[in-house]
């Protein structure tokens, strides 16, 4: 590598010694304090998100020092931030080639490239080609400790911890992505009655299930005891060995009432509604059905309820006034017992020993994964924030931990971000921890990390705040001025204002407002003030122009949330149009490309009655956003709100530099190692100082 960044040395022989020096010697010299002096500058712009201005200042440092390795590298990190990905690729084998494959930078190179290359293939991994395998365990007990006995149910959290319940002790036990338990409730002063499984209310409310108390707690978010409904008994809204229960989409409480082989259904207050499964069948219209066996799981979404029998090995249909449809599944199920929906609308199914993926319209089953120990029954199982199926193994005592067998065998994708240093020697490190599907890895927290510089372990680190923590969000609003438009501005004004409204409260806040006419803009916003918010979302008559440019503004707003929270997101309020000009500058996918590298959600909120443009749907699935109309009967405050528990795999570490600094000019390198169970990632940078 040349040694273009310790150059003192140099200039003072150049400059200062009576000797003679070859002129090619002086020449290269010359070169590598040019080349040294640019790269100093594209690395502080990087690190303020300037990331064009940082491309032109290593494509300068390039051409004093060209094939410095160093300079690609951080050439294809703004390349790839700025959503150039191919042009990063190019730049980072480059790197590769000039290190060397098989050096340490060459390998961690190697796996960037091929992480970033993998996820731009036209022919991803088919999910009937996905397997889980277990890969640890929230134990039970270890020695003579004992954590929780006999698991029934798990309920992941935003945060990346579960909720478990434990039916053999009396209790639910909250345990972090570590395996530590963090929370233990145990109820009211007569405690809980063989509690057996847990489900989140639309307000944040929990309900459990006591199989031998005949009732429901309601428990508060954070798990303290406030009420029961229900009874033990035989009658409408009594229980007996209550088992699995789910809330629908309109809050309404599905309990499996085992003992009377029925589900009985509540509304959000505990008042009974009614109940469906029982026998005679011609109550319901459905002659063919007999009534439950067994009944165990249940999943409600939309107007259908789907209700397992393990004794029956079928899984029922039912909607939600009661009324028998059909059957699911009834091929291949050993013993169903609990049901959940994942946000993508298939249902997780625990089935004895193993896992499986069913989908609600096609009726295909099919396995995730098995549990191969000789004491397996895995009562409830449910998908984590970090994509792991976290298994209730009752006659294990534990909870099994099963994940993607390519996530394993891949490990984590860490991204440092950016390197703060205006209070050097103290240093913070930003940086993101993603799988290789760019999905973000939460609930890490100190115990996860290492900080190395210059090669050992940093001193006095401090572990910040992590962002999945955090209900701080920033939006950037990005405004349509297409001649459709125009003739909407009232709607664009009750746009911004929901927004707005939705915002207050959650530790969310409007950054920016811009106007994408023909030269997108800002738009001068109070958010305090309603006629502020009026006239900036109406904008004015000459804004609105049939040249309007999407891209140019898309870039605008996205770049405008880069400095602020760390989750953060882009609101377009479209007729759901594009206009002939939407990628003139930028293409769809590099649009994409730079928003989803930057962890930025796009979400479109269509005005007008039209249909949204397969271009804006892309641009949401790629980033985790969502296309919904502005009078949908629900409003669209929940998904903007939604923004502040959006999962966030950013994370900062800050410690004391302990290296020299040659008066600001020296280049000092640092490196994030990240380990969870057997997963593990690293990425390694480096910053300048101030001059001194």
């Amino acid at each position: 590598m040349k040694h273009f960044l310790s150059l003192a040395l140099s200039v003072f022989f150049i400059f200062s010694t009576p000797v003679f020096i070859p002129a090619q010697q002086a020449a290269a010299d010359i070169n590598a304090l040019y080349a040294g002096e640019a790269f100093r500058i594209g690395v502080q712009a990087y690190n303020r998100y300037a990331f064009n201005e940082a491309i032109v200042s290593f494509e300068r440092a390039l051409s004093f020092t060209p094939g410095e390795p160093l300079i690609m590298d951080w050439l294809g990190r703004a390349y790839y931030r700025s959503g150039l990905e191919e042009i990063a690729l190019r730049q980072w084998r480059a790197a590769a080639e000039a290190y060397g494959w098989n050096s340490s930078e060459g390998m961690l190179l190697g796996s960037r490239i091929e992480t970033v290359g993998n996820r731009r293939g036209l022919l991803p991994v088919s999910d009937d080609d996905v397997r889980y395998v277990e890969i640890g365990l929230y134990p039970g007990k270890s020695a003579d400790n004992v954590y929780y006995r006999q698991p029934t149910s798990v309920l992941p959290l935003e945060d990346g911890s579960a909720w478990v319940v434990a039916y053999g002790s009396n209790e639910i036990v909250r345990i972090d992505v570590n395996g530590l338990v963090r929370d233990r409730r145990r109820g009211p002063l007569a405690g809980f009655d063989r509690p057996y499984d847990l489900v989140k209310g639309l307000d944040g409310r929990l309900y459990l299930s006591e199989y031998r108390g005949g009732r429901i707690s309601v428990l508060s978010g954070d798990g303290e005891w406030q009420s029961y409904i229900g009874s033990k008994g035989l009658g409408d809204g009594n229980l007996l060995g209550p088992q699995n229960m789910d809330v629908d989409r309109e809050g309404y409480l599905y309990v499996v009432d085992y003992g009377n082989r029925r589900v009985c259904k509540f509304d959000p207050d505990g008042n009974f509604i009614l109940s469906l499964g029982q026998k005679p069948a011609f109550r319901f219209g459905a002659p063919d059905f007999t009534g439950f066996l067994s009944p165990t799981g249940i999943a409600a979404l939309e107007d259908r309820v789907f209700v397992a029998d393990s004794a029956a090995k079928r899984i029922f249909i039912f909607d939600s006034n009661g009324t028998y449809q059909g059957i699911l599944a009834a091929e291949g199920l050993k013993g169903p017992e609990s049901l959940r929906f994942l946000s993508d609308g298939r249902l997780l199914a625990a089935d004895t020993n193993r896992i499986l993926l069913i989908d609600p319209n096609s009726a295909v089953v099919r396995e995730l994964g098995v549990l191969g120990s000789s004491r397996v029954r895995i009562v409830g199982a449910g998908m984590d924030r970090n994509g792991n199926v976290l298994a209730a193994n009752f006659d294990a005592g534990e909870v099994s931990i099963m994940t993607r067998f390519d996530d394993m065998a891949s490990g984590f994708f860490v991204q440092i971000e950016r390197v703060s240093v205006e209070n050097f020697p103290q240093v913070t490190v930003e940086f993101q921890v993603q799988d290789r599907q760019r999905r973000p890895v939460v609930g890490l927290d100190a115990r996860n990390f290492l900080l190395n510089e210059g090669g050992r372990a940093a001193a006095e680190q401090n572990f910040f705040t992590p962002a999945y923590r955090s209900p701080a969000s920033d939006i950037s609003i990005l405004m349509e001025r297409s001649p459709g438009t125009s003739a909407l501005r009232d709607d664009l004004a009750a746009a911004v204002r929901d927004i707005n409204d939705a915002l207050n409260g959650v530790g969310g806040r409007i950054v920016s407002l811009i106007s994408a006419g023909a030269q997108p803009r800002r738009e001068r916003i109070d958010t305090s003030s309603i006629s502020s918010i009026n006239n900036a979302a109406r904008g004015s008559a000459a804004d609105y122009d049939p040249r309007w440019r999407f891209d140019m503004g898309l870039r605008l707003a996205a770049t405008d949330i880069l400095p602020g929270a760390k989750k953060r997101a882009v609101v377009f309020v479209t007729s759901g149009g594009l206009g002939e000009l939407a990628f003139e500058q930028y293409s769809l996918s590099e649009l994409a490309a730079y928003m989803a590298n930057n962890s930025i959600v796009f979400n479109a909120v269509v005005v007008g009655g039209r249909q949204a443009a397969e271009e804006i749907r892309y641009l949401c699935r790629e980033t985790g956003g969502e296309v919904l109309p502005l009078y949908r009967p629900e409003g669209i405050r929940d998904i903007i709100q939604s923004l502040a528990s959006h999962p966030s795999g950013s994370y900062a570490v800050s410690y004391r530099s302990q290296l020299s600094t040659d008066f600001g000019r020296a280049y000092l390198p640092v490196e994030v190692e990240v380990y969870l169970m057997e997963r593990s990632g690293r990425d390694g940078t480096g910053y300048f100082p101030p001059l001194e």
